[in-house]
């Protein structure tokens, strides 16, 4: 190398040294390498760290190597405005032969039977190491920083929720559903510090949906309590409708009973008598708030249900008097379509027709039988066309 050259290339190695130096101290600036630094890890990042650790010390104790043989040549170098040949071969060495020798050695499986122990590489060759390194290192940080991002915006979220279910309760009172899930919002809080690398935010989808189930519970408890009195005699109401109901059924069976032979019956329906002593019940549960919202709203829910069921009875048993009628009036009509194509004077046509006006006039009446009937004038009916 002659003089020009040696300027050149420390020129070159001197750019790359400021760029190396920010690099380094860019890096250990990034928001996931100051939290790894500064938590107390377990687990998979425990790990991350300890290798992050390895090559960031690997990228420091290389970049130091490299900064004394630089400096070395940069001594040399000002010596003199013009270095003699034994100066000029110096810096050959340091700038561009392998002129650093690092700390660890060659692995055994690696030497030769003559070959050094020790590891030596030029300025070029170690730039190309720490490049390396260096990618390596600023991967592990965005992982750790991606996940801790992710996770973090997830906890807030439900830390939010939390905190809403916690003002509800101020004016509810304690509950241990909530207990229960704030250890466990606790616990991954904690694994999110120390172990971020072994979470996914569907980590907490579950105490994320309970602590939603629970806030719809306390909202509603809120509103039972600012509407306790009309609820309850909304509730009050409903059953009374369904006492009238149950009353309704039993008159209509006794019709049915009375007037169709054999009918198939459904039980009639007695819960009013329940559903008004669990009513009364309502008023021992003073100011205990969450659990008196559940019983009114599944009260509310028995009594909607039961008065549905007592009106469906009403209607089933009505409807075989209702098809007694139906069957007398198709009677009426097949009659008048019969009498339309001359089957007036028909005895057999009149005695099919008598067969079925008695069964459907008789009470009780069979219908079962009647049907038959019916359909059978209805055919004889049908074959004089």
């Amino acid at each position: 190398m002659n003089r020009d050259e040696v300027d050149r290339v420390l020129g070159r190695l001197r750019d790359e040294r400021d760029r190396i130096t920010s690099g380094l101290f860019e890096l250990e600036a990034q928001q996931g390498y100051k939290l790894l630094k500064g938590a107390p890890l377990t687990g998979l990042t425990a790990d991350r760290w300890s290798e992050l650790g390895d090559r960031t010390a690997s990228l420091w104790r290389l970049f130091e190597a490299y900064g004394r043989v630089l400096g070395q040549a940069e001594e040399i170098r000002a010596r003199r405005k013009k270095p003699d040949d034994a100066e000029l071969a110096e810096l050959e060495r340091l700038l561009r032969g392998p002129s650093i020798e690092l700390a660890t050695q060659i692995p055994l499986e690696k030497r030769t039977l003559l070959g050094p122990s020790t590891e030596r590489l030029s300025l070029d060759d170690v730039v190309t190491r720490m490049t390396a390194l260096y990618e390596e290192a600023a991967r592990m940080i965005a992982e750790v920083d991606t996940a801790w991002s992710a996770l973090l915006t997830r906890l807030d979220r439900v830390a939010e929720a939390a905190r809403t279910v916690e003002g509800l309760l101020d004016s509810l009172g304690s509950d241990p559903e909530y207990d229960r899930l704030k250890g466990d919002l606790d616990g991954l809080r904690e694994t999110v510090r120390t172990d971020p690398l072994s979470m996914r935010p569907a980590a907490f989808d579950g105490v994320d949906a309970a602590l939603g189930a629970l806030r719809s519970r306390l909202e509603e408890a809120v509103r039972v309590r600012a509407e306790f009195d009309v609820r309850l005699r909304r509730i009050e109401e409903t059953i009374g409708l369904i006492r009238a109901a149950e009353d309704e059924a039993l008159r209509v069976r006794d019709q049915v009973l009375a007037k169709i032979a054999s009918p198939m019956l459904p039980d009639l329906p007695e819960s009013s008598a329940a559903l008004a002593d669990r009513l009364a019940a309502l008023g021992a549960v003073p100011g205990r708030w969450i659990d008196l919202a559940e019983r009114v709203t599944q009260l509310e829910e028995a009594a909607a249900n039961a008065l549905e069921q007592a009106r469906t009875t009403v209607r089933t048993i009505a409807g075989l008097l209702e098809r007694r009628d139906e069957l007398r009036g198709r009677l009426d009509a097949y009659r008048a379509k019969a009498g339309r194509l001359g089957g007036s004077e028909d005895p057999g046509l009149t005695d099919l027709y008598q067969r079925a006006h008695d069964l459907l006039w008789t009470s009780p009446c069979d219908l079962r039988r009647a049907t038959a009937a019916l359909a059978e004038y209805q055919r004889a009916i049908g074959d004089r066309k």
